[in-house]
């Protein structure tokens, strides 16, 4: 709160506010994971982390990311977000659902990459179709390619919840470049 700003909320309102919760995460050392990345396909990185052979990224602990299905040009990830990420009015924040699509984007374009290949994201352009409430279970989120060319690609996503209704979906342009060393 800046100097110019008065507070009317007395000294002990957190009080009012229940218990404090705590969430505890545990990742791996990051480049250690990508350094496999260069030494195999796409679609092999993807489904090693998948079968728990290399670890998931630190991300994955942040928003709960687990991959169900991985096979070229296709992946589809599950999340259950948990109040961590809500907003201030009790749904899940839109940048949940942003970094799921955003990571679905980019693994269905790994998955169709050759070794020495990587990707990061250029653009995500998101729809928000419906509110997505707390406690309402796991989140599938699908991303497809529609072309993979040379140096750039193009994908597309979707996000479903627990009862199949779609809540989001996203459309991303990658980068696509050598990541031998």
């Amino acid at each position: 709160m800046s100097e110019t700003q008065q507070s009317d909320a007395p000294a002990n309102a957190h009080e009012a506010w229940g218990e404090p919760r705590t969430r505890e995460l545990t990742w791996y050392d990051p480049l250690q994971i990508a350094a496999q990345a260069p030494r195999m396909s796409g679609i092999e990185f993807l489904q090693r982390m998948r079968d728990g052979v290399i670890p998931p990224p630190p991300i994955a602990a942040h928003f709960g990311l687990d991959i169900d299905e991985v096979s070229e040009g296709s992946v589809t990830f599950r999340c259950t977000p948990d109040e961590s990420g809500f907003n201030p009015i009790g749904t899940i924040h839109g940048g949940v659902l942003c970094t799921l699509l955003d990571t679905v984007c980019g693994c269905a374009m790994q998955s169709v990459l050759p070794q020495g290949k990587g990707y990061t994201s250029v653009e995500i352009k998101v729809n928000y179709l419906k509110a997505v409430r707390g406690g309402g279970g796991p989140l599938t989120a699908e991303g497809t390619v529609v072309k993979a060319g040379s140096r750039v690609g193009f994908t597309e996503a979707t996000v479903r919840d627990a009862t199949g209704a779609l809540v989001a979906t996203a459309s991303s342009t990658l980068l696509i470049f050598d990541i031998t060393g």
